[in-house]
């Protein structure tokens, strides 16, 4: 029977270099300037996710908040270890902070001007908990991360920032919105930049969280 799959498989490839594509040619760009026209932002994809598809992405922002949850419920009973993994070595040290610092402006700049270029909430958020996985495996000790979550109320942010963002979900799908803004300024997309903002914060946060609880209970790794 393998003679069988290799054929279908030759057959479909071939299918996909002769026949034509199904999509007009000029659909995907007619599609991509009536998103952009109706957000106000040349970031299609920044507008379906906060506009056009809203309501999914406000269940995407609740799925990630109960994960961080259930990680939190799951660990809870579990002995925390006493072993913390780190880097020791100087070179590794400098490198993984520099990669902090240009992951933290990188997932700044994400948060600020997704709407207007590549990126967004999320991929800033990625970037912003890439930061603080890199500075936890430098740290001196677990209990300085600890201590700094702790200072800086991040957990507290988190939840703030989540509220604010289903609040303001709400108010666009029941039919309100900001003025757009002039087309391609960083002050244009209506409430867009805000809900960026805010899954950024949000992703940031919970990443930091998330990574405690790797620190606490698994040593980090």
């Amino acid at each position: 029977m393998i003679w069988v799959y290799l054929v279908a498989g030759v057959l479909f490839f071939m299918k996909m270099l002769i026949l034509p594509d199904p999509v007009g040619a000029g659909g995907e760009l007619a599609v991509v300037d009536a998103i952009a026209a109706d957000t106000g932002i040349p970031n299609a994809v920044s507008g379906i996710i906060f506009r056009n598809r809203l309501y999914d992405t406000i269940f995407e922002v609740v799925v990630f908040t109960i994960a961080i949850m259930g990680g939190k419920y799951l660990l809870a009973d579990e002995t925390p270890v006493t072993t913390f993994h780190r880097f020791t070595d100087r070179p590794s040290i400098v490198l993984a902070r520099l990669g902090a610092t240009i992951a933290a402006l990188v997932g700044i700049e994400l948060a600020i001007r997704g709407h207007l270029s590549p990126g967004g909430g999320f991929a800033a958020g990625v970037a912003g908990g890439t930061a603080i996985g890199l500075v936890a495996i430098t740290a001196a000790s677990p209990d300085w991360m600890q201590a700094s979550y702790e200072r800086w109320q991040a957990a507290a942010w988190e939840k703030v920032s989540v509220l604010i963002f289903i609040a303001l979900a709400v108010f666009t799908l029941v039919g309100g919105e900001l003025p757009l803004g002039q087309f391609g300024t960083l002050l244009s997309g209506g409430i867009i930049p805000i809900l960026n903002i805010l899954v950024a914060l949000k992703v940031a946060l919970g990443s930091w969280a998330v990574t405690l609880l790797f620190i606490r209970y698994r040593g980090l790794l």
